[in-house]
């Protein structure tokens, strides 16, 4: 009862953080800084929020797998800084993990935050050696509107073409949560970022999914208010398969769209397994395509 009641109070504040935006400064005090090294505030772009970070396993023997991971806050709030709890999390499991900032609204409206997220990307690929990871084994990822960019930049090939890469050179993409097919725009916060009333059809990832995309883990909570979980990750799960790609489609009910990034954390991960789901993912185990609601 007395961890039930600790589990309770933890959620409740934690919760509070998270819907309201502030960052997540709680969790990154509870984050040990003895399993990764970290390259802080590197620059891959000319603009002030062109930097990134990352974080590398500790004992590093070999080149080993690389995530780049992009942070949501409705295209226009976010920073680095407040996710280290994820980049420790991977790094822990043997994974180079680059956590990039990018252009945000009103600086850019859509297409500017795809333009540094494709930069962010080729800059891994180019750069990550020296830091221990196989930019042969380069995965994207994000959360809400960052998953939004992990799919546009895995399934849309102008982003990455204009780096000089393609879709085929990465290894697979992880959707936590994201918004996929989301128009006509019905945030308030959202439409000026989008054009709406006239949002371009292009600008949404389900309209470019086909036969040779990225294999893909998409993860959403089940009761997601915020971002509808079947028409986004359900939809974009069954476009996917309609194309022959590989897709591992998972609900986890215990975490709302704001925890589920937060179960990277040590103190969250008894709400949903999403660590090691992302873990097994980018270290190649058999990607069954399934669907899954809390196993």
């Amino acid at each position: 009862m007395i961890r039930i009641a600790l589990r309770i109070i933890v959620v409740g504040g934690l919760l509070g953080l998270l819907l309201g935006c502030s960052p997540l400064k709680v969790l990154n005090l509870l984050t040990p800084g003895s399993t990764f090294n970290k390259a802080s505030d590197l620059k891959y772009g000319n603009d002030p929020r062109n930097r990134l970070d990352v974080y590398t396993p500790v004992n590093l023997a070999a080149d080993v797998p690389v995530v780049v991971f992009f942070y949501g806050g409705s295209w226009n709030s976010g920073s680095r800084s407040d996710y280290s709890f994820v980049g420790e999390a991977l790094a822990a499991r043997g994974i180079v993990t680059v956590i990039a900032d990018y252009r945000l609204y009103p600086q850019v409206h859509y297409q500017g935050f795809l333009e540094d997220s494709a930069r962010a990307v080729g800059w891994t690929r180019q750069h990550i050696r020296q830091y221990g990871g196989d930019p042969e084994r380069l995965y994207v990822m994000g959360h809400s509107a960052g998953g939004y960019n992990a799919a546009m930049v895995a399934l849309d090939p102008k982003w990455l073409a204009a780096v000089g890469m393609e879709p085929s050179m990465l290894s697979g993409w992880i959707g936590l949560a994201g918004p996929y097919d989301f128009l006509p725009v019905e945030n308030p916060e959202v439409k000026p970022i989008f054009f709406f009333p006239n949002s371009p059809p292009d600008s949404q990832p389900i309209n470019h999914v086909t036969a040779t995309s990225p294999p893909a883990l998409l993860i959403a909570a089940k009761d997601d208010t915020l971002v509808n979980p079947e028409r986004n990750t359900g939809g974009m799960a069954r476009r996917l398969r309609e194309q022959g790609v590989p897709v591992r489609e998972l609900y986890f009910s215990k975490a709302g769209h704001g925890t589920l990034v937060a179960a990277f954390s040590r103190p969250m991960r008894w709400l949903a397994p999403v660590l090691d789901e992302v873990v097994a993912f980018i270290h190649g185990q058999d990607l069954a395509s399934e669907i899954s609601h809390d196993r």
